[in-house]
Parts: C-alpha cells; sequence; structure tokens
C-alpha cells in the first residue's frame, strides 16, 4: 500500500483554510492509503518559542486534528518531537546536504529576510529535516502546497542522493500531489487578496468564538458594490462569494449572486449571512475541540498510540539506514 505523510507545525489554531484545505482531504486519504499525520513541533524551534507555547499548541493541534475527524485507528497522528529516529536522520542527510544549496532554497531567504536577528541554523536547515521527515517512513506521497514544492524537490534531491552514494535503493521518490485533487479548496482570507493564512493574519480559526467570527467577517474588505449588471465580481468580492458556497447553502449563495448580478447588493447584508453561516459551519467542530482539549488522559493516550506506530515504522527504516553506511544496528 502506498504511504502517505503531511505534517503541520503547531504555531496556531487550525483556520478555514486548514480545513476545507488539507484536513477534508485528509479524511479522504486516511481511508485509502497508509496515512502518517504529524504535529511538526521540532520545525517551530526555528521561530524560538517558549515550552509553555510548545506544549499548548501540540495539545491544541492535536484536539483539532480529532475534532475535525483524523480517526487514530485509521491514521498513524504523532507528534514529530515523539519519533527520535528522525532526528538521526536528519544528521545523516545533513552530512551530505551543502551550504550553497541550502541557502539557495526560497523559503530559507524569504525567512532569513522577515527575521534577520535570528538566521540560525535550524532556518537553514529547515528543508532536511522534512526530508527526514518524509523519508523516515519511506512515503510515496506527500500532499502539499506550491510554497512547499521547492522543499518537496529538495527532499527527493536527498534521497537521490543517498542512494547513489551509497548504491542502494531505500528511498523513493516521494511524489507531491494536489490537495484540491483529493477533496480540498482553496479558501481565501478576508483582507481581500490570497489564501487564508496564519502569518496573513487574515484568518477565522476552528476554534474562534461566534462573536469573534462575527467580528472578522464584518471587518472584510469590499469595495463600492456593483456598478453594472452582470458584471465580473473583484477578487475582493469573489473571496467572500467562495467562502459563502463552501459554508452556505445553495439557495443562499444563488440569492446573494442574483443581488450582484441586479446591483442590488447590500455587503452589509452579505456579511451578515456569511457569518451566521459560518457559525453554524464550525460550531460542532468547536465543541468538539473544546471537549478533546479538555481530555488530557485521551490526548495522551492518542499520541502514544500514533509515537508507538511511527516509531515502528522509522526504526524499520533507520536500521536500514546504519546498515547502509556501515554504523552498528540496534
Amino acid at each position: 500500500m502506498e504511504i502517505v505523510l503531511s505534517g503541520i507545525r503547531p504555531t496556531g489554531n487550525l483556520h478555514l483554510g486548514n480545513y476545507y484545505g488539507a484536513i477534508t482531504s485528509f479524511l479522504k486519504l486516511q481511508e485509502e492509503y497508509k496515512s502518517y499525520f504529524f504535529i511538526a513541533d521540532w520545525h517551530s524551534l526555528t521561530t524560538h518559542p517558549t515550552p509553555e507555547n510548545i506544549q499548548n499548541s501540540v495539545r491544541t493541534i492535536l484536539s483539532e486534528y480529532l475534532a475535525c475527524g483524523v480517526d487514530p485507528e485509521k491514521a498513524t497522528l504523532y507528534v514529530q518531537s515523539h519519533v527520535p529516529e528522525v532526528l538521526e536522520l536528519y544528521l545523516y542527510l545533513n552530512m551530505n546536504a551543502y551550504l550553497g544549496e541550502l541557502e539557495r532554497v526560497t523559503s530559507f531567504k524569504e525567512k532569513a529576510r522577515k527575521q534577520p536577528d535570528n538566521v540560525n541554523a535550524g532556518l537553514l536547515t529547515y528543508p532536511t529535516l522534512m526530508a527526514a521527515d518524509i523519508l523516515i517512513h519511506r512515503a510515496n506521497k506527500v500532499p502539499v502546497g506550491k510554497d512547499q514544492e521547492q522543499n518537496m524537490e529538495m527532499a527527493r534531491k536527498f534521497g537521490r542522493r543517498f542512494n547513489t552514494m551509497y548504491h542502494t535503493d531505500l528511498f523513493p521518490e516521494p511524489a507531491s500531489f494536489s490537495l484540491a485533487k483529493e477533496g480540498g479548496i482553496k479558501i481565501p482570507g478576508l483582507d481581500g487578496s490570497g489564501k487564508m493564512g496564519k502569518s496573513e493574519g487574515n484568518c477565522i480559526y476552528l476554534y474562534d468564538e461566534p462573536s469573534v467570527i462575527r467580528k472578522k467577517v464584518m471587518k472584510a474588505v469590499t469595495d463600492a458594490g456593483p456598478q453594472t449588471p452582470n458584471s465580473q465580481r473583484p477578487e475582493i468580492i469573489e473571496n467572500l462569494f467562495t467562502l459563502m458556497r463552501v459554508v452556505s447553502k445553495p439557495e443562499t449563495y444563488a440569492y446573494f449572486d442574483e443581488k450582484w448580478n441586479d446591483c442590488t447588493l447590500r455587503y452589509g447584508d452579505l456579511k451578515k449571512q456569511l457569518a451566521e453561516d459560518i457559525v453554524l459551519a464550525t460550531d460542532p467542530i468547536r465543541e468538539r475541540i473544546k471537549q478533546f482539549y479538555a481530555d488530557t488522559e485521551y490526548l495522551d493516550k492518542v499520541a502514544k498510540m500514533g509515537a508507538e506506530k511511527a516509531r515502528e515504522s522509522a526504526s524499520a527504516t533507520l536500521k536500514e539506514v546504519r546498515r547502509i553506511i556501515g554504523f552498528k544496528v540496534y
């Protein structure tokens, strides 16, 4: 069976973009593939979080994964730092990763520009750790967005380099595949441009209370309104209709689409309706998040079970790696 792996950094709550993009795809993937979904807490160290932030964020993301429907009986759901084998593979890959190629990675250059006082080695070798996450399970497929494609190519390069250096075929080349093909939807942000993302500050989080959702939606960027019948909607308005297409009833979308086309649309009415539909769509998830978050014993059980399953896979790979390189196999 083909192996699929995907991870998310614990840097805040999941938002609508995560849910309708990645998570809904994960629900399909866990039924069709041997799936590994992990919380990438080691990756978060590039921004120097506090111990309290790491622990709380991991607990939050784990609760949200479960609340969204990821089933720990069907998929391996684990915390990255609970699988130490990843770090040993990370070491071996770093020994054959070169400074020039790491410095040319676009995400490194962007992060270095944004945080010039914290250009650490972990930031530079982020692609190597990502490669270790993937190769440790010998994953065949990794669902990623376009912003991670260069890092995926680095993972393929490091796997090929190991295979070539040691005359082996241990690591398969992990293929990127689109979340959209697995049912994922690109959710726009509320600022009128691009996709919804934590760093852009344009998110509606699954954990947001109804009052917070209403306030955020009412502040969404709009324009002067339709000026001619049946005109094309600008991106900032089309974004709101995209959100409505996802969370609202078809007849609701059709009603406001007609209002746009006959130039009688009032954005205040659109936003109020959209806010209520988002509240309704996220309410059951929000309640489940609270329930899981409060059940520390169950979260610990899920994390332990995931670590055991992930380490079984990781240990098998690492034993082969140590044997191939020439180290003692434990």
